[in-house]
């Protein structure tokens, strides 16, 4: 079974606790409708957007890395708890990202479905030689809408992988 990821926008307080704030979020019923209009799905296709932006599918240099995988995981004995992970941008990192989103065209030198296999991106296999502008291109102009808004009212962003 493949991971999916969804990221959500919020303003935080100063000083307030994200972990704090993901238990609360996250462990309520509907959080997904309640949030509509800050959520951004990625689904199983997340880790090819990673590797796309990063050439790798796990790891990379900031801001590039920030973008899909990185962050501080709040949930490290917690995702029993959710039943899924939860990565945590401050708005410092997601103002970074967005900037680098903006100033960054979509790297689509780095879409080969064998290099992308042979590296160990989940879902490979459920691509076609057309996702590259017809899934990848996409999702990285949503992401960088996303980061742009986030960025622009100083907000954090949450990141659900499970």
């Amino acid at each position: 079974m493949a991971l999916a990821m969804t990221y959500l926008r919020l303003p935080l307080e100063s000083g307030t606790d994200p972990g704090q704030v993901a238990r609360q979020v996250f462990a309520a019923a509907g959080w997904r409708d309640r949030y509509a209009a800050r959520v951004l799905d990625l689904g199983v296709d997340w880790q090819g957007l990673q590797y796309i932006i990063t050439g790798d599918p796990w790891e990379g240099r900031a801001p590039e890395a920030d973008i899909v995988c990185g962050g501080r995981l709040l949930t490290e004995d917690g995702a029993d708890e959710l039943g899924f992970d939860v990565i945590y941008l401050a708005p410092d990192r997601v103002k970074t990202a967005a900037d680098h989103l903006h100033a960054t065209p979509f790297p689509s030198r780095r879409f080969d479905l064998l290099v992308m296999s042979e590296a160990g991106v989940q879902n490979v296999s459920a691509w076609a030689d057309d996702a590259r502008d017809g899934l990848f291109k996409p999702g990285y102009d949503a992401l960088g809408r996303f980061f742009a808004e986030a960025a622009s009212h100083g907000e954090s962003i949450f990141k659900t992988m499970g």
